[in-house]
């Protein structure tokens, strides 16, 4: 009795684990796509020579941001709508703007946070933004924009 026991715990356990990886899987099946067809445009159009990273920014528009190396050898960011149309695609040179680091530390200056969650490079109304989502000390979640160009606040979305 003592072993069906143990038996039926680790095949339940087992059976669970294996169910969650599978939902896990399938449920970033839709972005893992999109990166690849994304990285794959811009690697077609020239923008960029050799693609590092990739991550889909949902802003106003969506968009997939593609890291990488130009045919010159400059670091670059492009962004690809999910459209795919190289008529809407964007770019930013890296050096043109201020970098990840950079942003945070201007972040950090004016606000109190418990938990930084993500910041990514967008494209936004003002052109490239860093979008920094973090929690703060009461737990809430917030949304902070700042421009890529020179760090300046562009939007703030508090306490949700």
């Amino acid at each position: 009795m003592k072993n069906w026991i143990i038996f039926s715990v680790v095949f339940i356990l087992s059976l669970s684990l294996v169910i969650s990886v599978f939902v896990f899987w399938k449920a970033n099946a839709p972005f893992s796509e999109i990166e690849q067809k994304a990285e794959s445009f811009a690697l077609d159009t020239k923008a960029l020579a050799v693609v590092d990273e990739s991550y889909v920014y949902n802003g106003n528009k969506p968009y997939v941001t593609v890291f990488g190396v130009d045919e010159y050898g400059k670091e670059k960011a492009v962004f690809v709508p999910m459209s795919l149309d190289e008529n809407s695609m964007q770019e930013v040179f890296l050096a043109d703007g201020i970098t990840e680091d950079q942003a945070l530390s201007v972040f950090q200056e004016d606000t109190a946070v418990k938990e930084i969650l993500h910041m990514k490079l967008g494209f936004e109304e003002p052109g490239p933004v860093w979008e920094i989502t973090y929690k703060s000390e009461s737990g809430s979640l917030n949304y902070v924009y700042l421009l890529f160009e020179d760090g300046q606040w562009w939007k703030r979305i508090l306490n949700l």
